[in-house]
């Protein structure tokens, strides 16, 4: 639903910015819009919802603690309506719980609020470019994460194209890349990456990296980001 009215490539990403405190979020936009995006801003989970649909952005960047639906939700919710918006999580603090809900519900990237903004629109670009963008403080959560996750979906539902491909996005590599490294067209990258995050029950880049760290299919050197 959301890619008929998606801008064209030439135009400035599109950013919604969701954040209950005012201050914040007006700061937040103020920054983003002087780093070249193009901002709109929610004040709620619910009036997020409701503007992906009217404004159909790339990014949305999703504060978590939000009342009456929190960010977590409200992003499950998106990512449900909107596959092609990506979801760049923002909060105050860093608890493991959170980064894995924030995953689960199909996030592409987790900043923290005491990030500088060169952090929050490196994280937007990131997550439109497709990469993962994590920031540094919640590494040690993300590998706790990988090693209690409970996928249960076998590797052999994967054929080879799409084991070479999910290698790639474990690699944080976009579609553009992942293009490029196997001789196919982006079009027939970003297909792969759909049927995979299809066959696997996921939800976002983020959780089929995950999944092939925990599978053994890549491997991460210890004390890296």
């Amino acid at each position: 639903m959301g890619s008929a009215n998606k801008p064209n490539a030439w135009m400035r990403t599109r950013v919604l910015l969701v954040d209950d405190h005012d201050d914040t979020r007006e700061g937040y936009a103020i920054y983003l819009r002087f780093a070249g995006f193009e901002v709109d801003t929610a004040s709620d989970g619910i009036e997020a919802i409701r503007k992906a649909r009217s404004l159909c952005p790339d990014v949305i960047v999703m504060d978590l603690q939000m009342a009456p639906i929190d960010g977590i939700e409200s992003t499950r919710r998106v990512r449900a309506l909107y596959k092609d918006v990506e979801v760049v999580a923002l909060t105050s603090f860093a608890e493991e719980e959170r980064v894995h809900a924030a995953l689960q519900a199909g996030a592409a990237g987790y900043v923290l609020k005491d990030s500088d903004a060169d952090a929050v629109a490196a994280a937007v670009r990131a997550a439109h470019r497709g990469e993962l963008q994590i920031d540094p403080a919640v590494a040690r959560s993300l590998m706790s994460v990988i090693r209690e996750a409970r996928f249960q979906e076998p590797i052999s539902e994967l054929t080879s194209r799409e084991l070479d491909v999910l290698r790639l996005v474990a690699a944080g590599k976009p579609n553009k890349q992942i293009a490029t490294e196997l001789d196919i067209s982006e079009r027939t990258a970003r297909t792969h990456v759909s049927r995979i995050l299809h066959k696997l029950r996921l939800s976002s880049r983020t959780q089929a990296a995950l999944w092939a760290v925990r599978e053994g299919l890549v491997k991460v050197e210890r004390g890296a980001g």
